[in-house]
């Protein structure tokens, strides 16, 4: 295994206890990709994010420049930044909205300019309170140094930048529902069509959303060019990735790996990255993208990890989460408590997600605790049907948000490679483990 030389794209000011403050920014490069972005013409900045196939680090995968090119002409546009992440176990932007605010900061400025917007806001998780902190400073830091405002640097451009703290709701991570919250109402996903954000946004007009980590690849790509970009990574997978490493592994944490010419194997057991499987046991089954994300087991440990060659294997690279379960895991239990999860974090608009998520997670229970049936396991996969017919990936959409369609994977994904598992807490009345 080896892990590739690749140049740290978001991650440079993190050995740097101050690298919050605009001081170790400024003196890091700081705000140089706004400089040169603001000497360019708004569509040639565009043109540039768009020939570096950035790839949006929240989920999806939507390349970044051809959702800014969906942006409806509108008299006034709007820039939205996701940065309420809460798939449990995925903690990367966490890490970027503490540890290096400006860096944010600077890739919403430069996505504002090629958008020609005029407001913009960065939309926090509320639990976050130190992020929170450090990027209202950071906000305040960047007004007094004259990179947000009116006539930023003398380029005559203006942007005015908000941030705005959420309340801790998961479905607040989908698109329209964010909007929703940042207009003051509940967390609701919107129907699409026509609540397209490109088309109909926030207060109905055209805009655009983006993740935290991919404002926070801007400022390299303006100063160092697409091209060195695209140098990394390979296919459509271009540049590097954080991926948050959680679970069963010697040295959990975020690490940012350049895709496609790393694998899960290096992610894991690389000395320098996850260290290997904890205390001498095996690798049993990991998942590679987000407890939404159907499971892998150790025979695609070798697979790259690059967008399309994880999607080969009806499974995604998501969040950014890989949690690593090794042959102490209950698979039981780790189903039903993703379940559960799913089943709190319903907002209950949607039939097929409010009822049968619970209905799910009462069966994994009673599996859980000793009252299973082996007929429990034809009804939970039937039920998973219900919610997204054929359970496979990616699911069919029978719900507003793809939460609900996203329920069945660790439940089928536990069926299907530890079956075996399952009928024996029936057999024995429980989790063998205790």
């Amino acid at each position: 295994m080896a892990v590739t030389d690749h140049p740290r794209i978001v991650t440079s000011r993190l050995e740097h206890p101050d690298g919050h403050t605009l001081e170790r920014y400024l003196a890091t490069g700081g705000y140089q990709g706004l400089r040169k972005a603001l000497s360019m013409s708004p569509a040639d900045v565009a043109a540039e994010v768009d020939a570096a196939s950035l790839l949006g680090r929240g989920g999806a995968g939507f390349p970044a420049g051809r959702k800014w090119s969906m942006l409806r002409k509108g008299p006034l546009p709007y820039l939205v930044v996701n940065g309420d992440e809460s798939e449990p176990a995925t903690f990367k932007d966490h890490l970027l909205i503490e540890r290096d605010p400006h860096q944010l900061i600077e890739g919403v400025l430069i996505a504002a300019y090629a958008l020609q917007v005029q407001r913009a806001f960065i939309y926090i998780r509320g639990e976050f309170a130190l992020g929170l902190e450090r990027v209202q400073s950071a906000l305040d830091e960047a007004y007094d140094h004259g990179a947000v405002g009116r006539d930023i640097f003398g380029s005559g451009f203006s942007v005015d930048v908000v941030v705005h703290p959420g309340a801790g709701a998961y479905i607040c991570g989908e698109e329209t529902a964010l909007l929703e919250s940042l207009e003051g109402k509940r967390g609701f996903p919107r129907i699409k069509p026509p609540y397209f954000p490109a088309a109909i946004g926030l207060y109905g007009e055209p805009t655009v959303v983006n993740n935290v980590e991919t404002m926070s690849n801007l400022p390299w790509i303006i100063l160092n060019g697409a091209a060195a970009f695209t140098a990394l990574g390979g296919g459509r997978s271009a540049g590097t990735r954080l991926f948050a490493l959680a679970g069963h592994v010697r040295n959990p944490g975020v690490y940012e790996i350049e895709m496609v010419k790393t694998t899960f194997r290096d992610l894991i057991y690389d000395r320098a990255l996850g260290g290997g499987v904890r205390d001498g046991h095996q690798l049993k089954a990991f998942v590679p993208g987000g407890v939404s994300a159907p499971w892998l087991g150790p025979e695609h440990l070798d697979t790259p990890l690059g967008q399309d060659e994880v999607a080969a294997l009806a499974t995604m690279l998501g969040s950014g989460s890989v949690v690593v379960m090794d042959d102490s895991t209950c698979m039981v239990r780790a189903a039903w408590r993703i379940t559960r999860f799913f089943w709190r974090e319903s907002c209950g608009q949607c039939t097929p997600c409010r009822e049968g998520s619970g209905w799910l997670e009462k069966i994994l229970r009673r599996i859980e605790d000793g009252a299973g049936r082996e007929a429990d396991l034809d009804e939970l996969m039937d039920v998973c049907d219900n919610i997204a017919p054929g359970v496979s990936w990616p699911p069919a959409q029978t719900t507003i948000c793809v939460l609900g369609p996203s329920i069945p994977s660790s439940i089928a994904s536990g069926i299907r490679m530890f079956r075996d598992e399952f009928l024996l807490h029936v057999k024995e009345g429980g989790c063998p483990r205790g």
